[in-house]
């Protein structure tokens, strides 16, 4: 199993929408703390407060964001969308077409990218 730890703002705040992606809760540790599965990934939310999120040596805190991301595949790229779009997601750019396949990215509610990727049908 692959682990990815992912700094948020707010853990019951992101629950929501890994859940519209189909991750399960499977630890909670905590206000601060979760963790979603998800076909072989354990993705670790980490809050404020948590060692995570402590400011390091050279005074940088860590923080959510930037442009590194999770894949995640999807069968049904706009059905996706249309569940994270319940769930308040923002969407950095529209699909994109690609010699595999389709994607977007789109954020988690804390500003951590995600890309969402449909690969190309075996017949197209």
């Amino acid at each position: 199993m692959a682990t990815v730890r992912y700094l948020v703002d707010d853990v019951d705040n992101s629950l929501p929408f890994y859940q519209a992606l189909g991750f399960k809760l499977a630890d909670r540790w905590g206000p601060p703390f979760a963790i979603v599965k998800c076909k072989g990934l354990s993705l670790w939310l980490s809050g404020p407060g948590t060692s995570a999120r402590k400011k390091l040596p050279d005074g940088s805190m860590p923080k959510p964001g930037g442009w590194n991301r999770l894949v995640i595949e999807v069968k049904d790229l706009d059905a996706t969308l249309a569940k994270l779009n319940l769930a308040g997601a923002l969407v950095r750019s529209k699909p994109i077409k690609g010699p595999g396949g389709r994607q977007v990215l789109v954020e988690d509610p804390s500003g951590n990218p995600i890309e969402l990727f449909e690969a190309k049908a075996a017949d197209s």
